[in-house]
């Protein structure tokens, strides 16, 4: 079981990405996985967010087409969207405990850490080297290996 983080997804999405031939190749293979792998809504509106935004892509998508890529995921057998429980609040306050250096951008990132603590899942296939600052999780770049 794995989380699959933004970057990945955009550049699977943009053709114009020096990494999106793999990138769209993992995300082909995982979308016909039964088994199960993981995003989180806020992943994916951050996809929304980048993929058509024009200071972001030199090719910026119009929200139908993002959103068309975001329905095309959401239909994978395998896929699920990680959301709070009630037990969030807990585990954020626990993680925010052990890491009060956080602030800032990562703090989007930490939310997506939390998810996955909190649901214990522990591998995130991304290229943002800042989910290296969270122990409990193993970062699987889909270019390496």
């Amino acid at each position: 079981m794995f989380l699959v983080d933004t970057n990945v997804l955009v550049y699977a999405a943009d053709e114009d990405m020096p990494e999106h031939e793999r990138c769209r190749e993992a995300v082909e293979q995982w979308r016909g996985l039964a088994s199960t792998w993981y995003t989180t809504w806020g992943i994916l509106y951050e996809f929304l967010r980048v993929t058509t935004h024009p200071r972001v892509l030199r090719r910026p998508w119009r929200v139908a087409q993002a959103w068309g890529f975001v329905e095309a995921l959401l239909a994978s057998p395998g896929l699920s969207v990680l959301v709070e429980t009630q037990r969030h609040s807990a585990v954020a306050e626990q993680v925010l405990r052990e890491m009060p250096q956080l602030s800032g951008n990562v703090l989007h990132d930490t939310h997506t850490a939390i998810l996955m603590r909190e649901h214990g899942l522990r591998r995130i296939c991304t290229r943002d080297a800042d989910f290296h600052r969270f122990d409990f999780i193993e970062v699987i770049d889909p270019l390496k290996g």
